[in-house]
């Protein structure tokens, strides 16, 4: 190239989940070109049911409609900021301002990364969770931040320590990412958590960034942190309908603050995009209207995947939490895991670093290849949330129960040798 990239690309990498659905195309063109069957995607959380009816019905009405294919308004239409709202007092029990304290995002994960370029100067430092999604990390980076990681442990119930965030230097610490149900180890929220939450970054001058998109999800009970009394002077909540409502290629999310909170972001926001297409708001406010029952049904079809999926993982060996929320299953693989004994008795080829007595430091990114080149089957290594997910592997509840079960299948032939 003519010129040399910013410095602040050198801190990060292409997403891992770009890179890897690189690999997994060429190997599923290459098995398919061999007469075999194609890859089983059971990577990322992409939900693969319908949107609400109403939602796709708005849109399309709307999108019929002269006036409707012009420039919006940056802060989004009065309807989908009050269907925010109503949303977050009908089950969260937060009241918040239509005007103020909500701004529709281009899905919550553009917010990652609008908050950080509104709040970080270079040098600052942010408080990222490991286990922890990627972006928060990868976001801060591009923001010029420090990184300090705060552990995650499955014998704490994945929650934060905090006696060991309070012996931390938190010296220039602005911003703390956090995530429940979690991602990726499906830990629910609690009420006792989000007050400790709050409680921290009130005395330290933190702001709490909490990112809520699977509250819905395998949970009856959705949290908002935003319901802790005092949560607002420190505290600012992402939320989507990616997960919730079955529309994650919409783009459709929000971030709910106090009102200063939300106008530092529009600064950064309203000089990167011109406003959402008007039908898709237009469909949020539908889909932002379903009843309980929509919910109902959405977690029925996924109890019975994370139950198909617990079978997958009782197969490889893998010890899970057979209650978990949200739209994964994490799971923790032993040393002598028989899918990787298995794919080798096979004699598939495959990958170098993938053997028997596979070492602690690779052994999710061991079972994801045994699974992948051995049974065509993607299963996410652990590892890529960080280090305290070397050991476990995860699996989507994004795929329908029949593809679940032919996965099965695929595993125990290799498992089985």
């Amino acid at each position: 190239m003519i010129i040399r990239p910013a410095k602040r690309t050198e801190s990060v990498r292409e997403y891992y989940f770009s890179r890897k659905l690189k690999e997994v195309a060429s190997l599923d063109a290459a098995r398919k070109s061999a007469g075999q069957a194609g890859i089983i995607n059971l990577g990322i959380g992409a939900p693969d049911g319908m949107p609400p009816v109403a939602a796709v019905d708005a849109l399309t009405e709307a999108a019929k409609l002269p006036g409707m294919h012009a420039y919006q308004s940056y802060v989004g239409i009065p309807e989908l900021r009050q269907a925010f709202a109503d949303w977050y007092a009908r089950y969260y029990g937060v009241e918040l301002d239509p005007s103020k304290e909500i701004q529709p995002l281009v899905g919550s994960k553009e917010g990652i990364l609008l908050i950080s370029l509104a709040f970080i100067d270079k040098g600052d430092k942010v408080l990222v969770p490991d286990p922890g999604y990627p972006t928060y990390t990868s976001a801060s980076k591009l923001a010029e931040a420090e990184i300090l990681t705060y552990d995650l442990k499955e014998d704490e119930g994945w929650m934060p320590d905090f006696d060991a965030l309070e012996s931390m230097d938190l010296d220039g610490v602005k911003l703390m990412w956090t995530n429940y149900p979690n991602m990726p180890t499906g830990a629910a929220a609690t009420m006792e958590l989000y007050e400790k939450l709050v409680d921290f970054g009130r005395r330290h001058g933190i702001m709490i960034c909490n990112d809520n998109p699977y509250s819905f999800i395998l949970n009856d009970n959705p949290l908002s942190i935003l319901s802790v009394p005092g949560a607002r002077e420190c505290c600012l909540e992402l939320n989507s309908l990616s997960k919730a409502h079955n529309m994650s290629g919409w783009r459709i999310g929000m971030v709910a603050a106090a009102a200063d909170v939300v106008a530092e972001i529009l600064k950064v926001k309203s000089q990167m995009d011109s406003g959402m297409f008007r039908p898709l708001q237009l469909a949020a406010v539908a889909a932002l209207g379903q009843g309980p029952e929509w919910f109902r049904s959405l977690n029925a079809e996924y109890r019975r995947r994370r139950k198909l999926a617990g079978r997958i993982f009782d197969l490889i060996g893998a010890e899970y939490d057979k209650a978990s929320s949200g739209l994964f299953l994490w799971g923790k693989v032993g040393v002598d895991n028989p899918l990787v004994k298995g794919w080798n008795a096979a004699g598939c080829p495959g990958k170098p670093d993938v053997h028997d007595g596979a070492s602690e430091k690779t052994r999710s990114e061991n079972v994801s290849d045994a699974a992948l080149y051995g049974a065509g089957v993607f299963i996410t290594p652990g590892l890529i949330f960080g280090k305290n997910g070397e050991n476990y592997v995860r699996i989507s509840l994004c795929a329908k129960p029949e593809v679940l079960e032919d996965a099965y299948g695929r595993l125990q032939k290799i498992v089985t040798l």
